[in-house]
């Protein structure tokens, strides 16, 4: 017998006159396959409602959560402030010049700031004759070092109260007629966009193996500038690449010069940073759509830039302005408080989970999943939740099994953890919460143990008598 394999088997730990439920054989396997010790794995599965959990292993550990961490932030945000919460932007005239005053909208996209200006041509303002002054003074400055040097990739940009289109340049590559054309979204005015890319055979790379394929390099000084001088692989079809080049104030007066002038505007002043002046005018204000809309993009696609401009408006809202991070961990804090959710080994750092010392153990993840779905705000944040095989980070994983669609799954990645939480529906109609976290070098290869876990929940029975799994203090990482 596998050293790995019998070596947890012996650390079974059986609570008195109860059966041992143990952890799955196909999780177990998974684990090993990768080897990734048990001691690395935490392991929560516990019917809705129950008083107990039906298995548990490692529960109380801390551990870093990545992106499941949003869970936490946008269950808090629906309960504090409410489904129906909606951000604003204000535009405001003094003499000459245009203020516009955030509030943090997570969603200011393309379309909608748009629709912003679009709604002052509207009101009459045909001309802009001074500046565009840009007052972000509703959260204070942050200043992150890019997570793990990727400067330009959208996932790093900071916080903003006001933050258009997240700041990012949308690349589209288009093979067509033995050459690859590209284009960019916004076209901002002064951009230098060099293609000099050939179409090759072969497969098509992700993340940063795409990028290095395509010869992709950035600049935003003196000049901003793009270039990609690689090779393009037919196989990837229609692409689109999304980076953040620019400085706010450079993006949003090439946004507003680019609109502007396409509705018929005139404007030849610059983009400054500032505060409303006293006696400006308000001219009009735009709101974002409702906290229960914006929850779904945060988890279903992970979105780390609105969850930290969500854990900011906490902060704003709750505590202070301008609105700092440590201020909303503590009104997480107390609000987990009045719910009685004890999470000592709870460290928030953005709320995001695209930190590497935010920390939650299993239990307390699933104490918190046990809650929302007796909150009232449960629709709303259940339905945020990647459907298994369906749509958001899961839509991919586990497509052609019986569980298919009985999952309403969060996923986390960070090179060093992997987690997994939300519900599962078994086959006989029962729910259960399911929580599993790993923290470990090849975290990221374990995909294949977390699938095994969903399908064992669904598949059944869980609900045998609790126990408790307990492997060594550390375990052999060679089977």
């Amino acid at each position: 017998m596998p050293r790995l394999f019998k070596t947890f088997l012996m650390c079974v730990v059986l609570l008195p006159g109860l059966a041992a439920a143990q952890l799955p054989k196909e999780v177990i396997e998974g684990l090993r396959a990768v080897e990734v010790p048990l001691s690395n794995v935490a392991v929560v599965v516990q019917e809705v409602g129950a008083s107990r959990p039906s298995l548990t292993m490692n529960s109380r550990q801390p551990l870093n959560p990545a992106s499941t961490m949003k869970l936490l932030t946008t269950y808090a945000a629906l309960e504090l402030l409410g489904p129906a919460y909606r951000w604003k932007t204000e535009a405001w005239l003094a003499g000459d010049n245009l203020i516009l005053k955030g509030f943090g909208d997570p969603k200011l996209n393309y379309e909608n700031f748009w629709l912003l200006l679009r709604n002052l041509r509207g009101r009459g303002l045909r001309e802009i004759r001074g500046d565009v002054i840009l007052d972000r003074s509703h959260f204070a400055p942050v200043s992150d070092a890019p997570f793990d040097g990727e400067t330009y990739r959208p996932y790093n940009v900071p916080p903003d109260a006001l933050l258009v289109n997240f700041k990012s340049l949308r690349f589209t590559f288009v093979p067509e007629d033995g050459r690859v054309r590209l284009f960019v979204e916004p076209a901002l005015p002064g951009l230098e966009l060099v293609n000099s890319l050939r179409l090759a055979e072969g497969p098509c790379p992700e993340g940063r193996a795409f990028r290095d394929l395509v010869g992709a390099m950035f600049e935003s000084k003196p000049r901003p500038r793009a270039s990609f001088t690689g090779v393009y692989p037919a196989q990837c079809g229609e692409k689109d690449f999304n980076v953040a080049l620019l400085a706010p104030e450079d993006y949003v007066a090439g946004m507003i010069r680019q609109l502007w002038a396409e509705m018929g505007g005139s404007w030849s002043g610059k983009v400054r940073e500032g505060v409303v002046p006293a006696g400006a005018r308000l001219l009009y204000t735009h709101e974002s759509e409702p906290l229960g809309e914006t929850v779904r993009d945060i988890n279903k696609f992970s979105n780390n830039v609105m969850a930290r401009q969500l854990f900011l408006t906490l902060a704003a809202e709750l505590v202070a302005t301008p609105a700092q991070a440590e201020n909303a961990t503590r009104a997480v804090r107390q609000w987990l408080a009045l719910k009685n959710i004890r999470a000592p080994e709870l460290v928030l750092e953005n709320g995001s989970g695209l930190s590497r010392s935010e920390r939650i153990s299993a239990a307390s993840m699933a104490a918190i999943l046990q809650a929302a779905w007796k909150s009232p705000v449960m629709p709303e944040f259940i339905s945020s939740l990647p459907v298994l095989a369906a749509d958001g980070t899961m839509r991919k994983r586990m497509r052609y099994e019986r569980v298919a669609g009985s999952a309403h799954v969060k996923t986390g990645l960070l090179n060093e953890a992997r987690a997994i939480g939300g519900y599962v529906l078994d086959r006989r109609g029962v729910r259960h919460v399911v929580v599993m976290i790993v923290n470990d070098p090849r975290a990221p290869e374990t995909d294949a143990a977390m699938d095994a876990l969903l399908a064992w929940v669904y598949n059944g029975p869980t609900a045998r008598a609790p126990s408790t799994l307990r492997p060594p203090a550390a375990s052999p990482r060679n089977p």
